[in-house]
């Protein structure tokens, strides 16, 4: 708030004690200055809550407000990220997609991928094994297992039980199926682009 809409608001006897070189200009002065940093923040404050305008310390908090903060959990509050601040971006962006197919092959997929930044993951359900899903992760986020599991036991239905394996005999078994049925199999993720449930040919999957 300026000095002078500060002034404004006083009494006229106090406006006329307000002049320059006086006590009370002083002290206007400085309310002036202290005020000057909350109200840059209140300039942008929608910044705040952009995923790619928010600062970096902020990111993990805003997950909260898109049911993602599993993907953040961590024994201890000091504990640092166990992904890249831009990856953890891509997920709060893309949380209102994430909802609304949770519980379906495509969305725990796409969390997974933006996550990790890794296509290639592959859902199997045996057929000996009713309710069961096998998560087949790409050798290229074999290190990063802790993170994909807490992504796929929040993911899945929650009468399934899941089954995080890699095998690296699998690598590409997505992008082959991709080219035999017609659809992308590059998946760009994160910024970019986040790819269709399914080609326009071919019913989408209800989310659940």
């Amino acid at each position: 708030m300026r000095r002078a809409a500060i002034e404004r608001l006083l009494p006229a006897a106090y406006q006329r004690a307000a002049g320059p070189g006086s006590v009370l200009g002083a002290l206007l002065d400085v309310m002036e200055a202290l005020h000057a940093p909350d109200e840059a923040v209140l300039a942008d404050v929608d910044a705040l809550f952009a995923p790619y305008r928010t600062p970096d310390g902020f990111v993990a908090y805003l997950t909260r407000w898109v049911a993602m903060d599993h993907v953040v959990a961590a024994p201890r509050a000091d504990a640092p990220l166990p992904l890249p601040v831009g990856r953890l971006r891509d997920l709060v962006a893309h949380g209102a997609l994430l909802a609304r197919w949770r519980g379906t092959p495509y969305g725990m997929r796409t969390a997974l991928e933006l996550a990790t930044g890794v296509t290639g993951f592959a859902l199997e359900e045996p057929a000996d094994r009713p309710f069961h899903v096998v998560v087949r992760v790409p050798p290229a986020a074999a290190d990063r297992l802790a993170l994909v599991t807490r992504i796929v036991e929040a993911e899945k239905p929650a009468a399934v039980t899941v089954e995080v394996t890699t095998d690296p005999a699998d690598a590409g078994a997505d992008e082959q199926e991709g080219a035999a049925t017609g659809v992308a199999s590059v998946r760009a993720v994160g910024r970019a682009h986040v790819p269709s449930p399914a080609p326009p040919d071919q019913p989408s999957e209800e989310p659940s």
